[in-house]
């Protein structure tokens, strides 16, 4: 509709078979990791090289479809060499009982706690915060899909569920930001393992998944299922 009313259009795709099924106009392939368009956050000139290379595509004329690829990786996509996290915690131990996954995650929660507001001064901004609910509130929260009754519904959501799937993204920020504090920035899959392989957090976030497909609960399965936990971090 835009081309047809004389407007040019160039887009960034994350995933080239897409770019391929759509069949835009114009397209720019980047290899990077889903979320990161533009490359590193806060990395201004890399994000200007992706930008031109979009905008030059406007002045080709060998359409009617032009699909390029950019040609790099994102600078620290490799991440860094021996990288450790800014909150180092203890190995996580995953309780046996709703109470007392609540009890283990507010005092993991606790630990990462400063980390994350020293990485809030460091960047001066969070993602934390789609759900409404205070990091306090999530392990009670969350805690509580693993009995009979599902926590009451927050406001603003039409199920728990969906809430769930909001809470943890708020906990995977809040974690992944804390690891962020101080040091060099890890690359996503970094941030990622560490979460989920050496922290209570992501251990709950495999355990719910596994909670909601053994129920019958159809939402809590849908949320649960698709949006805890990525596909290289499930369990055998």
């Amino acid at each position: 509709m835009l081309e047809g009313q004389g407007l040019a259009t160039t887009v960034i795709g994350l995933v080239r078979l897409h770019m391929e099924k759509a069949a835009n106009p114009r397209g720019l392939f980047v290899p990077f990791p889903l979320g990161r368009p533009l490359g590193e956050p806060g990395d201004l000139g890399f994000q200007r090289r992706v930008l031109l290379a979009a905008l030059e595509l406007l002045d080709r004329a060998d359409g009617p479809v032009i699909l390029a690829d950019f040609p790099d990786d994102a600078p620290t996509q490799a991440g860094a060499s021996g990288w450790r996290p800014a909150c180092p915690l203890p190995p996580p131990v995953s309780p046996a009982s709703p109470d007392g996954w609540e009890a283990a995650l507010a005092a993991e929660i606790a630990l990462v706690r400063p980390a994350w507001h020293q990485a809030q001064a460091r960047f001066g901004r969070t993602t934390v915060g789609v759900t409404g609910l205070p990091p306090e509130a999530w392990p009670g929260f969350a805690s509580a899909f693993f009995g009979p009754e599902h926590p009451a519904v927050p406001a603003g959501f039409v199920s728990a569920a969906l809430a769930l799937r909001f809470m943890a993204d708020d906990l995977k920020a809040f974690y992944t930001e804390a690891a962020q504090a101080t040091g060099p920035a890890p690359a996503p899959d970094q941030a990622s393992a560490w979460l989920y392989r050496d922290t209570l957090a992501g251990r709950l976030l495999v355990a719910l998944r596994a909670a909601a497909l053994a129920g019958e609960d159809g939402a809590f399965k849908t949320a649960a299922g698709r949006f805890l936990v990525p596909v290289p971090f499930l369990p055998p």
